[in-house]
C-alpha cells in the first residue's frame, strides 16, 4: 500500500496551490493529513465544522470536499490577504463562512455555539484557549490537529509546548486520544456522550 499515491484531490488544490506559493505561504497542512480530514469530515452528516487557522484554504478544501450538503464550515484566520485566496477559490460554496479574526477573540465570541468537528490549525483553541476550544464540541465531536511531530520551522522551545498539549489531551476524561506518528504528526480527541 501506498498511502502517497491516489488522493483524487478537490479541484479547488491546483488554483490555491500557486496563489500559496505567490503570496509565500508555506504553512499550509501537508496532504496526507488533508486527505484525512476528508475522510473525517465524510462521516459527520449534516454536522457543523470549525477550522481555527484557514491560511490559505488548502484543508478548507479537504474539509468541504469531505462534507455532505447539509453540513457547514465555519473557517477562521486573521490574516485578510490569506482569506482573499480562500475567497478567490472556494468563495462560492454556500457551506463556507470565512471570519477574519483574531483566533482567542473568535473563539470568546463563540460562547454557547457548539459544533461536531474542530480543526485546530493556529495557536487559538490549541496552544491557547484549547479548554475554550473543546468545550465547544458536541458529545461524539472529534477535535483535530496536526503538528505533533518535529518541524523544521519550529520556534526555539516549541517543542515543550508540544508535549504539553499532548500530556494534556491525554490526562482529559471527558476525550478519547488517538496519537498518529504519521504526516506530520496528528492527534484525534473524541468527545465523550
Amino acid at each position: 500500500m501506498n498511502d502517497l499515491s491516489s488522493f483524487n484531490e478537490p479541484d479547488a488544490l491546483t488554483g490555491i496551490r500557486v496563489d500559496s506559493c505567490a503570496a509565500g505561504f508555506t504553512m499550509a497542512s501537508e496532504t496526507l493529513t488533508c486527505s484525512l480530514l476528508r475522510t473525517l469530515a465524510r462521516s459527520k452528516p449534516a454536522a457543523r465544522f470549525l477550522e481555527l487557522g484557514s491560511g490559505t484554504g488548502l484543508s478548507t478544501a479537504w474539509l468541504l470536499d469531505g462534507m455532505d450538503a447539509a453540513s457547514h464550515l465555519t473557517t477562521v484566520d486573521h490574516d485578510k490577504a490569506l482569506l482573499s485566496i480562500v475567497e478567490r477559490h472556494l468563495g462560492d460554496d454556500p457551506r463556507l463562512t470565512m471570519v477574519c479574526a483574531d483566533g482567542d477573540e473568535f473563539l470568546h465570541s463563540l460562547r454557547g455555539q457548539r459544533f461536531d468537528f474542530i480543526f485546530a490549525d493556529t495557536w487559538a483553541g490549541k496552544y491557547r484557549l484549547l479548554d475554550e476550544a473543546l468545550a465547544l464540541l458536541n458529545p461524539a465531536g472529534l477535535y483535530v490537529i496536526d503538528d505533533m511531530l518535529p518541524q523544521a520551522n519550529w520556534p526555539e522551545g516549541h517543542a515543550s509546548k508540544v508535549a504539553h498539549l499532548v500530556t494534556t489531551l491525554e490526562q482529559r476524561q471527558d476525550f478519547r486520544v488517538t496519537k498518529l506518528s504519521w504526516a506530520s504528526g496528528i492527534v484525534l480527541a473524541s468527545k465523550m456522550q
